[in-house]
């Protein structure tokens, strides 16, 4: 289907950058998105009733990295954090330019980038998924609800808790 390979095409890898935040995996971040596109692939026939499938997809990525997490034994709080996870401060830092792998961009990173991605990798789940959601994807108070599905004022809560926690944690590293 022409459309799901333009949507493939267009948002795979803004998917697999969020589904690597929340996982902390590459491999599992991939596995977890083509799921999504998987089972919108199944479903495209009722995309008229499906007004956003960008939106179908982010929430079936969320919920792909929520059950990732939850079959996880780790008592580690972030799995990512670790060595060997792949997420790391060269990943958040690339940002919309893609997912960073190289030694040298890691390297190339300043201690503030590195203090915020610890600070994020330290958060609770919801509260890591409201920022990632409305600041790295850059996603409004309602879609974020929408995806993480709750209330627009837990997203607000969560947001600035969040943000809050952060602020504390750089500001005692300083």
């Amino acid at each position: 289907m022409a459309s799901v390979t333009a949507l493939y095409a267009e948002h795979s890898l803004g998917l697999v950058r969020l589904a690597v935040i929340m996982t902390g995996e590459r491999a599992v971040a991939e596995d977890i998105v083509q799921d999504a596109f998987l089972g919108l692939y199944r479903r495209w026939d009722q995309v008229p009733a499906m007004t956003a499938p960008l939106a179908y997809l982010r929430v079936s990525v969320v919920n792909g990295c929520r059950t990732a997490l939850r079959r996880r034994s780790l008592s580690v709080r972030w799995p990512g954090a670790g060595p060997g996870g792949d997420l790391d401060e060269a990943t958040l830092a690339a940002g919309r330019g893609g997912l960073v792998e190289s030694a040298e961009a890691s390297v190339l990173l300043n201690e503030e980038q590195r203090a915020v991605a610890a600070a994020l990798r330290a958060l609770p789940r919801r509260q890591r998924e409201a920022v990632v959601l409305r600041y790295y994807l850059d996603l409004s108070v309602e879609e974020t609800a929408r995806t993480m599905g709750v209330s627009l004022g837990t997203v607000k809560s969560a947001t600035h808790r969040a943000l809050a926690a952060i602020a504390r944690t750089l500001k005692e590293a300083s």
